[in-house]
């Protein structure tokens, strides 16, 4: 049986030993690599075929999502999985959009380190249930700001207007339309948007960083 062939990642030197202890007792795993930054294990990768590589998020020189992003481009067959310490979703949706398969904890049991990393190089991505929230909250952020995209052109002026603190009186002057039609487009976006009124209107355009300039 051939073996699954890994590049530990830390600049813990405890971690990377007390990992490589451990896979020894692992028949189908085996360790052909370590690396304290991101620029070494990249160094590894180019002299040594590996299958997965544990990287921690936190290291000197080349952090850890950086390191994914570049494993990506030049070893795109190399998975990944984000073994760290962190679990809020400022570490947690920068390495999954960097292109790790699997996201660890390093609280997790060893055991299901291992299976994880069985799971990941048999073509399967794996998160940790702590950070689950995190990654539905992403995707429910993501799927609230395509909602500008159901709105006209029009209706998108007045929603920047109204993140000005613009009345409907001022926005009509300001966009060339008169008060009743901006009362009826402000009606259309709010509904469009699932919005209650115009102060969560002004918070949507902040809160999702939307550019009037290029409407997205």
């Amino acid at each position: 049986m051939e073996k699954v062939k890994i590049v530990i990642a830390d600049d813990h030197h405890i971690v990377r030993k007390g990992l490589l202890f451990f896979f020894k007792t692992k028949n189908d795993l085996a360790v052909i690599g370590e690396a304290s930054t991101g620029i070494e294990v990249l160094d590894i990768l180019e002299e040594k075929r590996a299958d997965i590589v544990l990287m921690d998020l936190s290291m000197p020189d080349m952090d850890g999502i950086e390191a994914t992003k570049r494993i990506k481009t030049l070893y795109p067959s190399v998975r990944v999985i984000a073994l760290t310490s962190y679990a809020d979703q400022s570490h947690v949706i920068p390495a999954i959009q960097a292109g790790a398969e699997a996201y660890q904890l390093k609280d997790t049991e060893p055991d299901e380190l291992v299976e994880t990393i069985r799971s990941v190089h048999a073509g399967r991505h794996t998160l940790d249930p702590k950070i689950m929230s995190h990654v539905f909250r992403h995707m429910a952020q993501a799927d609230e700001k395509e909602k500008i995209h159901q709105l006209t052109n029009r209706e998108k002026d007045v929603l920047f207007e109204i993140a000005k603190g613009k009345s409907n009186k001022e926005i009509g002057a300001a966009l060339f339309i008169t008060e009743k039609t901006v009362k009826t487009h402000v009606s259309n976006l709010l509904s469009k948007l699932g919005l209650s009124d115009r102060t969560q209107a002004a918070l949507f355009v902040v809160k999702h960083h939307i550019d009037p300039k290029t409407r997205r």
